[in-house]
């Protein structure tokens, strides 16, 4: 029997089973290949599809009836409209990043990166040992393991120069990811209806942070080499704002990264006006020509709030991340993180901890510094030739991605479904900014699946931009 013979078969019974009566017996297995003159394997064939689709219920020893089709009663939720009255701030959508896609396509737009990328066998090994061990079952301390706090806390003064004070482990606070220590930060430091200094482009979650926590945010201009001091200045006392939000290093998604110089005069400017710099170090193991330098090394006033996730370089089933400040607002943190979440999970934060005190984290992280140079070079290389529109100002020194300035007249959402449409997923710029965006922009992360592909991706860019 051929296919199309089996496909005529299944059309003449979904009609049968229409004119018939919910529950109505249909004609036996037998009557049918008479009917349809087909062999009893393929109308029980049909019938299975049928089953299938939900039309018919087939009883052993009984025979195969037609099935009831309700229809389903349109809801209601318009009394929620009045319950839940206007959003105090609106959250802006899921945004292209989180997108979840089919393995068939070249996908540009994760920030997370692949999977060989990530550490796989510590990760294991790790997660074998915890849920044996005391974690699985104890409930940890709410600022953290204590072992983890040190870790965190020396790994920060590790890199502190002669004459500043590190960090010690009670002014760490373990949190359930950078996102939970962003919005915390925001909530604790700032507050609703109040100015928050923020990089422009920069990372989504920080947007998403600032607009649930209600805070005003005030975009700070930020090149490739970082923000201008004297425009920060002029922002704080326009403002009266007394936080800025920042990306030091490989900043999300330009790749600025700031000069030591930068950096002095930044915190020059935090200090004069009694403010907080709140230091976003997402990046810290994906330096490629450098080194991630946190600028919280380098301050011991109180005035540094550093934020330092380990989710993207060990696991993103691994959600830890620390929260480290110093005085009154490392107390504020900490009561805001025990009222959120009470604790993060002894057996994340076990398995972090031994992730990164294990010999082998060190060898691995400098097989990823190679792995990361040689796709970042590969995109790059691959857009200059086949998509030159699409201007790239500089080869980041670190991070995950490049970041593309379009022509003027560009019209990005044309070109990124275009994109979409030849299965190349990308990111608009316009996701990347907190007010209006200065022009049309491609994020490009180079650390996701399939680096073999980049060059038919920048064919596929370049192609959508002479159209669009």
């Amino acid at each position: 029997m051929s296919n199309d013979s089996s496909e005529r078969i299944v059309r003449e019974l979904r009609e049968l089973v229409a004119r018939s009566a919910p529950g109505e017996r249909l004609p036996s297995t037998r009557a049918l290949v008479a009917r349809f003159g087909a062999s009893p394997v393929t109308v029980q064939k049909a019938l299975r599809a049928l089953g299938s689709q939900g039309l018919v219920e087939t009883r052993t020893g009984v025979g195969t009836f037609a099935r009831g089709v309700r229809t389903a009663r349109p809801a209601d939720y318009g009394w929620q409209t009045a319950a839940l009255e206007s959003p105090r701030a609106r959250i802006p959508r899921t945004p292209t990043a989180l997108r979840t896609v089919p393995n068939d396509v070249i996908a540009l737009h994760s920030g997370y990166p692949d999977r060989e990328l990530l550490p796989e066998r510590l990760v294991r090994a790790a997660f074998n040992r915890a849920v044996r061990g005391p974690a699985a079952l104890a409930r940890p301390p709410a600022a953290g393991s204590p072992e983890l706090q040190t870790w965190f806390a020396a790994e920060l003064g590790d890199a502190a120069p002669a004459g500043v004070a590190p960090p010690a482990p009670n002014d760490v606070v373990i949190v359930p990811g950078s996102q939970s220590g962003l919005s915390s930060a925001f909530r604790v430091l700032v507050g609703p209806g109040r100015p928050l200094l923020m990089e422009s482009p920069t990372y989504w979650g920080a947007i998403v942070a600032a607009a649930r926590e209600g805070v005003e945010v005030v975009p700070i201009p930020a090149g490739p080499d970082g923000p201008d001091p004297e425009v920060l200045d002029r922002a704080f006392e326009r403002t009266g704002a007394r936080a800025f939000y920042a990306q030091p290093n490989f900043a999300n998604p330009g790749g600025a990264q700031w000069t030591a110089d930068l950096t002095e005069r930044v915190l020059d400017v935090v200090r004069d006006r009694g403010a907080f710099l709140i230091e976003d170090d997402w990046a810290h193991e994906f330096g490629i020509d450098a080194e991630a330098v946190p600028v919280a090394a380098r301050e011991d006033g109180g005035h540094v709030v550093y934020i330092r996730s380990l989710t993207k370089s060990v696991s993103p089933a691994v959600r830890v991340a620390a929260v480290v400040a110093r005085g009154p607002a490392r107390e504020r943190l900490l009561a805001d993180a025990r009222a959120e979440a009470m604790y993060v999970s002894g057996v994340l934060q076990a398995v972090a901890l031994d992730v990164v005190t294990q010999p082998a984290w060190r060898t691995h992280l400098k097989g990823l510094r190679l792995q990361l140079a040689s796709r970042r070079d590969l995109l790059a290389a691959s857009v200059r030739e086949h998509a030159p529109q699409a201007h790239l100002e500089r080869l980041p020194r670190g991070g995950l991605n490049l970041w593309l300035r379009l022509p003027d007249a560009t019209d990005l959402p044309a070109l990124v479904r275009a994109c979409d449409d030849e299965g190349v997923l990308v990111v608009s710029g316009d996701e990347w900014f907190p007010a209006e965006p200065t022009g049309p922009h491609l994020r490009l992360n180079y650390s996701g699946s399939g680096p073999a592909a980049f060059p038919e991706a920048a064919r596929v860019i370049g192609r959508a931009l002479e159209r669009y």
